[in-house]
């Protein structure tokens, strides 16, 4: 390589460091302090839904389905007399499966009758109502009764609250780590939410089928969880 070619080598080179220099330094993240925020807010529901039905037996599958038809009919009738509107009646499951007889012999599966089962989703803007609702049910002829799902109406709300407090939660535990570590908190450099809280977690619980059931709602607690990195500084003087 003859000096001309030694020359533009090491132009070269020096432009190359010169670039990248800058990209190195500009990838070094800044001094941080990263803590994560929690916060919870407990109310009682507001809103509940009760899942319940008939499920019927027969020998053969027209009398299965229409025995429960019938029966369901009665238990839809008793619902809205009570005052619940269609729009707060889902239907959740509706099936028509054959039985077997339960056998020791080698051979094909042979069907002993069928069984029809028709489920609904009653929705309650009123959980003063859940116990009401669960006598209309079981008096009118129900004979599953699933058990109560709690929410509350207002979630979003309530956690946009708790996210406040999450953050402020998070503020305080990164002022005293600074402090502790003789240098001043700076701006946040970055802000996640840990897991979506959506509305709430319901509660489910089982019931029997007596009527009169004593229902307590209780409370529910919404949570929230947020890490934040902090930007660190040197502390004035």
């Amino acid at each position: 390589m003859n000096s001309l070619d030694c020359r533009k080598a090491l132009i070269g080179l020096t432009a190359l460091a010169a670039l990248t220099v800058p990209a190195l330094a500009d990838s070094i993240p800044p001094p941080a302090v990263s803590v994560t925020g929690e916060a919870s807010v407990s109310v009682p529901p507001d809103l509940a839904s009760v899942d319940g039905g008939v499920t019927t037996e027969a020998k053969t599958a027209r009398e299965a389905s229409d025995a429960n038809n019938v029966a369901m009919g009665k238990v839809l009738l008793a619902l809205k007399g009570a005052g619940l509107e269609d729009k707060d009646l889902q239907t959740s499951r509706l099936s028509l499966q054959p039985q077997y007889a339960n056998q020791n012999r080698p051979g094909p599966n042979v069907v002993v009758g069928y069984r029809a089962t028709n489920r609904i989703t009653i929705r309650l803007r009123d959980v003063s109502k859940v116990a009401s609702v669960i006598d209309t049910l079981v008096s009118s002829g129900a004979n599953e009764v699933g058990g109560i799902d709690f929410a509350v109406a207002a979630a979003s709300k309530l956690l946009d609250e708790a996210r406040d407090q999450a953050f402020a939660d998070a503020r305080r535990k990164a002022e005293i780590y600074a402090r502790a570590a003789g240098v001043a908190l700076g701006a946040p450099l970055s802000i996640s939410e840990d897991s979506a809280p959506g509305p709430m977690p319901m509660r489910k619980m089982m019931l029997d089928r007596a009527a009169s059931a004593p229902v307590a709602p209780g409370e529910e607690t919404l949570r929230v969880s947020v890490s934040v990195s902090f930007a660190i500084k040197p502390a004035t003087p």
